[in-house]
């Protein structure tokens, strides 16, 4: 995750998560499992939502960006789901100065799977072929989860949400950055 502070906002540009890649062991609706994301997957889940917003801590509550305005543009290359985010929400912004975005998330349901059996030791691994992409967030406060899941239930009790998220460590660059050069140079010169 790269994360720049310009003047008109917060930049965040990183992959959300990486295709074909096994995870930690998860908790699905289907039991426990090593889970992977199929190529294209992402690509079609992108072309069904008309609207995938940025949220933060899985939050639905507030909307940071989203992708009908173009403040959030998501696009499945040949590594994985990578987005590229303006925030200007002033409180986030500062989260991201002092350090505190931990990672991506992201948030899926209708999940269309196929289940890998494998060694009676072993756990087996959930290939998910097809999803529907609900939201990407930022992760502040919880552990980001493509190592660990949590698992809701939406209010009217149809459809499960899963998180995922792919433990990023953030890069971060703020524009305008103060020149000391000066100071620097009179320093040197007193001793």
């Amino acid at each position: 995750m790269k994360i720049e502070v310009r003047a008109d906002g917060l930049h965040i540009s990183g992959y959300v998560n990486v295709t074909g890649k096994l995870s930690r062991p998860v908790i699905t609706p289907r039991g426990k499992v090593l889970e992977t994301i199929e190529e294209r997957a992402f690509s079609e889940a992108i072309k069904k939502n008309g609207d995938i917003t940025v949220t933060l801590d899985h939050d639905q509550g507030h909307a940071y960006a989203n992708t009908r305005d173009g403040s959030l543009v998501l696009r499945e290359d040949a590594i994985g789901l990578h987005a590229d985010v303006l925030i200007t929400d002033e409180t986030v912004i500062e989260m991201a100065r002092k350090g505190k975005l931990r990672g991506w998330s992201f948030g899926m349901f209708n999940v269309k799977d196929e289940m890998e059996s494998r060694g009676t030791d072993e756990l087996p691994i959930r290939h998910v072929k097809s999803l529907e992409l609900d939201h990407v967030s930022l992760i502040k406060d919880k552990v980001p989860c493509y190592a660990a899941t949590s698992v809701e239930c939406r209010a009217d009790g149809n459809v499960d949400m899963e998180l995922r998220s792919l433990d990023i460590e953030p890069e971060l660059v703020i524009e305008n950055k103060p020149d000391f050069t000066e100071y620097e140079n009179r320093l040197k010169a007193l001793g």
